[in-house]
């Protein structure tokens, strides 16, 4: 494969009918950052900006038959998983990509909570997700209330507090693990990266806008994408994050709801 071929990269995650989060967001961000996006689907979901008002799973048998059959066909450079609901789901992709772990640059966003508070995983899965896909990870994503569920431990309030969770979460057989600090109180939104070379702080100030439905797939995402054009980790992060906070920048542009608007993925081109 040569360098000016472009990258394929799948999604794994559930649908967000209003556009802004989820597999919509998803292949929006791929398509960005110059990759081909495919999508395995495991949930469907009723919402929008205000929030979520039902979900529906899919069986977990078909979503990795969706997975073999993208794998039959297309060579995948890169694998993106967002939401996973339920343990059968969660067993079903770890069944699926763990012969590509070390091959094949997987990141996983652990999606929990929407932002309007409503349940995405299930209590049970949460120990699936752990012990299964996060070893088999390149690069795992989770905030703050997601780091402190994985660990079992206080949500995080200081920045030495998130550095000390992103190394417990490498612990567990990660290779690499981003604590997203945009829950920390204060106008910076710190994040913190946990590799193989030790911690690396990445800075962002907060913009002030409702507008940011959808910043946690659209940022694991981009991570992807540059994984899969064969950027090192603190590299791909650094770029993503770019992107992110011009998409966000670019977000009160859109009239989108009436809620937490999304992005502005192709805020290059508008």
């Amino acid at each position: 494969m040569t360098g000016s071929v472009i990258r394929n990269l799948l999604s794994i995650a559930g649908s967000d009918p209003s556009g802004g989060a989820g597999i919509q967001a998803d292949l929006k961000t791929f398509a960005a950052c110059g990759t081909f996006g495919m999508a395995v689907l495991t949930a469907l979901t009723a919402q929008n900006t205000q929030g979520v008002s039902g979900v529906e799973i899919v069986p977990p048998a078909f979503v990795g038959a969706q997975i073999a059959a993208v794998f039959a066909d297309i060579r995948v450079d890169a694998v993106k998983i967002g939401m996973i609901a339920t343990v059968g789901i969660a067993e079903a992709v770890a069944d699926a990509l763990e012969p590509l772990k070390g091959r094949v640059p997987i990141v996983l966003d652990p999606v929990m909570i929407a932002k309007g508070g409503a349940p995405l995983l299930k209590d049970e899965a949460v120990a699936v997700l752990r012990d299964r896909l996060m070893p088999i990870a390149t690069l795992v994503t989770p905030n703050l209330p997601e780091a402190a569920a994985l660990l079992g431990q206080p949500v995080a309030t200081s920045r030495d507090g998130m550095a000390a969770q992103a190394i417990a979460l490498r612990g567990l057989g990660v290779g690499a693990v981003l604590v997203k600090g945009g829950h920390l109180d204060g106008a910076d939104s710190p994040d913190v990266l946990a590799d193989a070379d030790g911690c690396h702080w990445f800075e962002g100030v907060r913009t002030p806008t409702q507008n940011t439905h959808g910043t946690g797939c659209t940022l694991s995402s981009a991570i992807a994408a540059e994984l899969a054009k064969g950027a090192a980790p603190a590299a791909a992060v650094a770029s993503a994050k770019r992107y992110v906070a011009a998409a966000i920048a670019a977000a009160d542009r859109l009239d989108v709801g009436s809620g937490h608007g999304p992005l502005q993925h192709f805020h290059r081109w508008f």
